[in-house]
């Protein structure tokens, strides 16, 4: 089979709801699974550790992460027509999302918030997950304008 026939196979699958619904939903997953690593990897703490021993700061900004990520893909799915296009839009958002996560740590030089959010600081923890949660609204309404 061609490229295109292939185009046209996956685009003839997504006209059924349920496998529209299924395909966004795996790779839905299997993007939140790799930004979650790629937090992971830059955050200098390791969140599932921190969270298994109940540090709640942790938990809010890893929770606000998640948020974030899952309502820009949202944005993404509900902008775009094809799924790749939705995937594309899905980690040009992420990529924002991750700059805003940077740039939260770089206007705050009064404090590290990494190392804050590691000493279980809940204040710095839910300005962590409010910022990720709001600049996802942000990002998503961007990805949207053009609609």
């Amino acid at each position: 089979m061609s490229n295109h026939e292939d185009s046209h196979a996956l685009d003839t699958l997504m006209s059924y709801p349920i496998a529209a619904t299924l395909a966004y939903f795996s790779v839905g997953i299997l993007l939140l699974i790799v930004c979650l690593a790629c937090f992971e990897w830059v955050t200098r703490y390791n969140c599932w550790a921190e969270i298994r021993k109940g540090n709640a700061a942790v938990a809010m900004a890893t929770g606000g992460k998640i948020f974030g990520i899952c309502n820009v893909f949202r944005y993404a799915i509900q902008a775009q027509n094809a799924i790749y296009e939705s995937i594309g839009w899905a980690v040009l958002g992420f990529v924002l999302l991750l700059a805003g996560y940077f740039l939260f740590e770089f206007v705050t030089p009064v404090l590290r918030v990494d190392d804050e959010i590691a000493k279980d600081n809940r204040a710095v923890g839910l300005i962590s997950f409010l910022v990720s949660v709001s600049l996802s609204f942000v990002i998503g309404a961007s990805i949207t304008f053009g609609d």
